[in-house]
């Protein structure tokens, strides 16, 4: 059976489709075509989604991917994944009538997306937030028909969602067109506000005096839906209670090891120089600052050694978290990889709320101590996100330049990864405190693969997962709930640890490969020239490697 159209142009098919449906996460990726519009996610509009995704299944069914050439057989079946990820999403898992947060996200990052990045003349990009703010009542009315049963979790996340997103409107877009001196533009975006703001409050109401009382749902996807979700999305086929193996096997060695390195640094207490190291942090309001000072350490490290090429790039930006944003400790928003022309982009960090008791700023900072500052700023700057997506730009492929089919465990695998390889790099070899903080960041993520699969596969509750963080990974209480309470959103938050530990297979196999003319340089600019790709890919591209067996 030979193809019934070209490989390439069934991608370039699929690719407009889903640029059209999604137009927020389309502009993330660099194409704005329909940056006037916001997600659609009435139930109709999911029928037809549904059908459409039946739809691409069928045509690429049709061919054959041993007719193929090399690269695209194996860019095949990473295109089927992606469209039966989508579905069984759609169809089995339905977040999208359980989840208000989804809905507050999509809000949220549409009009970030827009805000934030200066791909347009300022005026074109309020134009387009106009656009997108009179559509808010109907994102809002899709949230209300479709969510009718929600878990109790799933609601105080999406509320807390919600009223980043109604902040954000309120007080943030104001100040991201606050240099507009168009009076005509001005009084859309002031109408327009006003009007989302109000369905937005409308919601947020609804969520708390209806939903929340009768929210009693279970958030739990159970041993099956986990384990076809991590295979459709992430490429990754052990069971869950291999992968559980796997997780605890690693936890206790990095246990080992921080207790080890600990114990050298504060003589017979290991924790208590974790303790002390945690109460060395950043003044709030500060963070921002102590922050950037990294960066620019970290570029410089980066540019006397030969670990990995650096692309030129804008000057990226540290700022606090937006409030719709605030769950997340840490993230990095980088220009999309379609962008035509260099952006900024934006490294963001979760300072205290001024509104907070001084025991929860002081809480609060204690998890964003030095050390673990230094390993975020790794993973999300600097050898990490934002140094991959300037690998991205470069790439030609459209399967593994799109973020559309990017794999988490690529992705966040990549950016932990750098965590450990910039300490076995040397960076500041001198300060022994280093390497601890980068040991605590690789227990969280243990940690979230441990919490994500008990949560779901068995019968763990939140409460439990809280312990475990704070016991067994060392984070203080309200951070170590925070991160138990997102694996009941994020089920899949194990492909941080999944996606290190891959990483390193592959870098011990490939450097087995080069006998003696293996160096990090060279492997690490052939692995981001890949783009973003399930491991299982990379394997097979880097070393002809067609077996499944992506970790150990």
């Amino acid at each position: 059976m030979y193809p019934t159209e070209p490989f390439p142009h069934f991608v370039d098919d699929y690719l407009a489709y889903l640029h059209e449906v999604h137009p927020g996460q389309a502009s993330l990726d660099g194409v704005h075509l329909h940056d006037d519009l916001l997600e659609d996610l009435s139930r109709p509009a999911i029928d037809a989604h549904t059908r459409a995704l039946a739809g691409f299944g069928r045509r690429l069914h049709q061919m054959d991917p041993s007719a193929l050439p090399p690269t695209e057989a194996v860019e095949h079946p990473i295109v089927a994944a992606n469209i039966e990820a989508r579905m069984f999403e759609l169809e089995v898992v339905r977040s999208w009538d359980k989840n208000p947060q989804v809905y507050g996200e999509v809000l949220g990052a549409s009009l970030a997306g827009q805000a934030l990045f200066a791909y347009a003349p300022e005026p074109e990009r309020a134009r387009r937030v106009v656009s997108k703010l009179r559509q808010v009542p109907r994102l809002v009315q899709a949230a209300r028909d479709n969510i009718k049963e929600s878990p109790g979790i799933f609601v105080k996340v999406g509320l807390e969602t919600w009223r980043g997103v109604l902040k954000f409107i309120e007080v943030d877009l104001p100040r991201a067109f606050a240099t507009l001196d168009d009076l005509h533009i001005l009084g859309d975006l002031a109408d327009t506000s006003t009007e989302a703001a109000h369905a937005v409050q409308s919601y947020i109401e609804y969520l708390e005096n209806d939903l929340s009382p009768r929210a009693k749902a279970s958030f739990r996807l159970g041993r099956e839906r986990f384990e076809q979700k991590v295979k459709l999305e992430e490429g990754i086929t052990l069971s869950a209670d291999r992968l559980l193996t796997i997780a605890l096997r690693e936890l206790n060695e990095v246990q080992d090891e921080f207790r080890t390195l600990a114990g050298r640094l504060n003589g017979k207490d290991p924790l208590a120089a974790w303790r002390n190291a945690k109460d060395e942090h950043p003044e709030p309001g500060q963070l921002v600052a102590v922050a950037q000072a990294q960066v620019k350490e970290l570029a410089e490290f980066l540019q006397r050694q030969s670990i990995v090429s650096l692309p030129d790039a804008e000057p990226v930006v540290v700022a606090p978290s937006p409030e719709f944003f605030r769950w997340a400790f840490a993230s990095m928003w980088t220009p999309g990889p379609f962008e035509t022309k260099p952006s900024r982009a934006y490294y963001y960090l979760t300072d205290v709320d001024r509104g907070w008791a001084p025991e929860r700023q002081k809480e609060h900072m204690r998890d964003f101590n030095f050390l673990t500052l230094w390993n975020i700023s790794i993973h999300e700057v600097f050898p990490g996100h934002f140094l991959h997506y300037q690998h991205l730009r470069q790439v030609e492929s459209k399967v593994r330049k799109s973020t559309f089919f990017a794999p988490a465990s690529f992705v966040e695998g990549w950016a932990h990864y750098c965590e450990q390889m910039m300490m076995e790099a040397g960076f500041r070899r001198t300060d022994p405190t280093i390497k601890l903080g980068q040991l605590a960041e690789a227990l969280v993520r243990l940690a979230r693969c441990v919490v994500g699969i008990r949560l779901h596969c068995e019968d763990l509750s939140v409460e439990q997962g809280m312990r475990f963080f704070r016991d067994e990974a060392f984070l203080e209480e309200a951070t170590a709930r925070r991160e138990a309470e997102r694996g009941t959103f994020d089920p899949t938050y194990l492909v941080y640890s999944v996606g290190k530990l891959a990483m390193l297979k592959l870098r011990h196999d490939y450097k087995e490969s080069q006998g003696g003319r293996y160096s990090a340089r060279q492997f690490h600019d052939a692995v981001l020239a890949q783009g973003n790709a399930p491991f299982w890919a990379h394997r097979r591209l880097l070393l002809g490697d067609t077996a499944d067996a992506v970790l150990e």
